[in-house]
């Protein structure tokens, strides 16, 4: 079976190079970016700013190779890829939840940036705190670190 993806847009930020960004959006909070959608996806952006919060769905462009054991920024243990965030994954799929500052045209404003420049953008789906908020009972490994996510940066180890 073949699965092919096609771009709808390339996603801009401040991060030229993986090593020293932020490895989630609530340690980049106040980065600012911006995202060129393709113009024949121009239509889809219909609605869309009547949210402040969009999911971005993106393919890790600059990873090389795919692991299923790693060792996450968060931690010193190796852990298996789908109990992280990690993005060697077996699909180079990251996402991101930013906010929607404003759309002009085909280019969205959006802070709070955890992406490295020129990532291409899969999809953007719409922010819906009753849809995509659910109360935690636990996190698995994290449960001692997440909350150093606000100072955690990346490195080279996934490049």
């Amino acid at each position: 079976m073949t699965i092919t993806y096609e771009p709808i847009g390339i996603i801009h930020s401040p991060f030229t190079e993986p090593a020293e960004m932020p490895i989630q959006p609530k340690g980049a909070s106040g980065v600012l970016g911006h995202i060129d959608i393709l113009p024949q996806f121009s239509d889809g952006l219909a609605d869309l700013e009547g949210f402040s919060h969009i999911i971005l769905l993106y393919h890790f462009h600059r990873v090389a190779g795919k692991r299923l054991r790693v060792t996450p920024f968060l931690d010193s243990t190796e852990r298996g890829i789908f109990a992280t965030r990690a993005p060697v994954r077996p699909n180079p799929i990251g996402i991101s939840v930013v906010e929607l500052q404003r759309i002009q045209g085909t280019r969205l404003s959006i802070a709070n940036v955890d992406i490295l420049d020129e990532t291409p953008l899969l999809d953007i789906k719409p922010y819906v705190p009753e849809f995509d908020q659910f109360p935690v009972t636990r996190t698995g490994w994290l449960q001692q670190t997440a909350a150093n996510v606000l100072h955690q940066t990346s490195d080279n180890r996934f490049k």
